[in-house]
């Protein structure tokens, strides 16, 4: 099993739009990632975002260049700052895999909580739009690879 982590794109500041939805360059950057993604063949059964604009859109975008439109659906515990243990303990409870879309620190916590079983040690440096795959074997979770947009 598989879970990809992907901070969401590029997003207007508060001052610009309170929603914070994609800038320009955010949807442009994000649709090329999704598009690597696709190329790659990833096998993600569903996609998970937090609810807020930017993640919302974000998914969006990787749901239509993944053909998972049905597939995506906002979940409880995918804030900035909320704790991962819960969100952690039900995708290693899945048989498929998954995409979760979010925002830091939550996703470095994410990361650092699954490779490292601690929150604070992440193993990467997110970029808006990257994606983290990890992968679940015998020893635990492990970084497959990391796509960042440089």
């Amino acid at each position: 099993m598989r879970v990809y982590l992907v901070q969401h794109g590029e997003a207007e500041s508060m001052d610009v739009d309170p929603q914070r939805p994609l800038t320009d360059h955010g949807r442009r950057v994000t649709q090329r990632m999704a598009e690597m993604a696709a190329k790659l063949d990833l096998g993600v059964g569903e996609i998970r975002h937090s609810g807020k604009t930017r993640a919302q859109q974000t998914a969006g975008l990787f749901a239509r260049a993944l053909s998972l439109m049905g597939e995506v659906n906002e979940t409880p515990n995918l804030g900035p700052t909320d704790d991962v243990k819960p969100v952690a303990q039900d995708i290693q409870s899945q048989g498929q895999s998954v995409m979760l879309v979010g925002h830091l620190p939550f996703m470095s916590h994410m990361a650092g909580y699954l490779v490292n079983q601690n929150p604070d040690d992440s193993p990467v440096e997110f970029h808006n739009s990257g994606i983290l795959c990890l992968e679940r074997g015998q020893d635990g979770w492990q970084v497959l690879w990391h796509l960042t947009p440089d």
